[in-house]
């Protein structure tokens, strides 16, 4: 039902977007007043959750680094956590889940990483201290301002609900307004502010979080770092992980953030939500997608409605030649368990990586990201990201670059059926520092023919048969 669900179900009238998580959480789980998102929680199990087979799975379709959700905005923590006392230990699964993922990523010999999404719960969750308006619970409190007290004899006894929903506070004007959240996501507009007490519960959280799985990246879902401009915990908490990075693994710790400035991207990692820059950025920086949304939807597994293979690989191979790289995410069901559409998917990227891996892997951009009809009519940024899918698809009239040291790869988004022309390696261009030598097809073993004019670079499209999702030739100078 989507990652916003734990807020949504909070409004009477259904969610701003998406399925009416209203209807469906009242029929499955009870009324809001009754069972909230506590309760949700309480029926995961995750029991056939096997974090060693899918990151095997992930690094054979390409995966150099792996991350794992520690919390979300409905602030339930992934681990044995010492400061929040619901947690996936405690309550619902009882796994340490980022436990399971940090073993597996490192066994095999992947960077692992975890994101960070719980610094808005204190807003996000205020819908929770509304009611209805109308009908049978009319007036009867949703259960956001629950206290431990209120436990006794419930499933719940001993827990205190304010460490989930953290509603020890009035709530801003028009807290049940579904959209005013994103103008507030900064702290300003009317939001009521964090205190004291909640900015270091979370600053504690994160640094038990560092401290028990030592990861080697960790993402924040906020603007820049988590709670600022209200607290400097979020700076704190990067202070720490630095130190401690350094400390143990040696100055490799990266940050993600969002929506930075020129200056925050000499220190943090830009991170791009479901999009890409239009350019071939200074600084590295990450696009983060979905196959589908961010959280499982049945919904969309049985519309079959997933991004498919080619898609994915275009958008890295688009990310990649522009100074990127591509964080996907892969929504398990409750169970732990990928679908069968999703498995299809990866098996069909690990294909494509298995023959192409060289023209991504530890490469470079080149002087210019790439040549065709996709660059003049691509969309821009907005906000966090948000241009995936709103430009002119990807043909194999468009194709990008990479290089690596001597070897550069000239990348067509598609099978060219036609003869492939590359104005960008024409002499005339003056863009190649040397002469070519030689053409080669990755994958392939005929003999590539090509030219080389001042106009282009001319290659006949291969005789035999290539990938649809992308064709890599490997162009060696000297």
């Amino acid at each position: 039902m989507g990652d916003w669900y734990a807020r949504h179900l909070y409004f009477e009238n259904g969610p701003l977007w998406g399925q009416n998580v209203t209807a469906f959480h009242r029929k499955a789980y009870g009324h809001p007043s009754v069972a909230g998102f506590k309760d949700v929680i309480h029926r995961w199990t995750a029991e056939k959750w096997g974090p060693d087979r899918l990151v095997a799975l992930y690094k054979r379709a390409g995966a150099q680094y792996f991350f794992a959700l520690a919390n979300h905005h409905d602030n339930f923590d992934l681990w044995d956590s010492k400061y929040q006392p619901w947690n996936s230990v405690r309550v619902g699964p009882h796994k340490d889940i980022i436990a399971g993922w940090a073993k597996a990523a490192r066994a095999n010999g992947l960077k692992f990483g975890v994101s960070v999404h719980a610094a808005h719960a204190w807003s996000w969750y205020e819908p929770s201290q509304g009611a209805d308006k109308k009908g049978p619970f009319a007036g009867v409190p949703y259960d956001g301002k629950l206290t431990a007290k209120d436990g006794k004899g419930t499933w719940w006894e001993g827990l205190d609900p304010q460490d989930l929903y953290e509603q020890r506070h009035n709530p801003a004007p028009n807290f049940d307004d579904p959209g005013l959240i994103h103008k507030r996501w900064d702290w300003g507009n009317g939001g009521t502010p964090p205190d004291q007490a909640y900015c270091e519960k979370f600053y504690n959280r994160t640094v038990d979080l560092i401290n028990r799985y030592q990861p080697d990246l960790i993402y924040f879902d906020d603007t820049a770092l988590p709670l600022w401009p209200v607290s400097d915990a979020g700076l704190k908490i990067a202070a720490h992980f630095f130190n401690s990075n350094d400390r143990l693994h040696g100055d490799d710790g990266v940050l993600f953030g969002k929506v930075l400035t020129s200056d925050q991207k000499q220190a943090l990692v830009w991170d791009v939500e479901r999009g890409t820059s239009n350019a071939i950025e200074p600084q590295p920086f990450q696009t983060d997608t979905c196959l589908g949304n961010w959280h499982y939807e049945q919904k969309i597994f049985d519309e079959h409605g997933y991004k498919n293979a080619k898609t994915v690989v275009q958008t890295l191979i688009d990310v990649v030649s522009k100074n990127g790289s591509l964080l996907l995410d892969i929504p398990l069901r409750g169970d732990g368990t990928p679908d069968d559409d999703e498995i299809a998917i990866v098996e069909g990227i690990a294909q494509w990586m298995q023959v192409n891996q060289e023209a991504i892997h530890g490469t470079r951009p080149w002087k210019v990201l790439g040549e065709g009809p996709q660059m003049a009519a691509a969309a821009p940024l907005q906000g966090q990201g948000f241009n995936e899918g709103k430009g002119k698809p990807f043909t194999a009239a468009d194709l990008r670059f990479t290089t690596k040291g001597d070897v550069l790869y000239a990348i067509v988004m598609g099978a060219p059926k036609t003869v492939v022309h590359i104005k960008s390696l024409g002499t005339g261009a003056k863009l190649l520092a040397a002469r070519i030598t030689g053409v080669s097809l990755l994958g392939g073993s005929e003999t590539v023919h090509w030219t080389q004019t001042a106009e282009a670079l001319t290659i006949e499209a291969p005789r035999g048969p290539v990938s649809e999702i992308a064709t890599v030739f490997k162009i060696v100078t000297q």
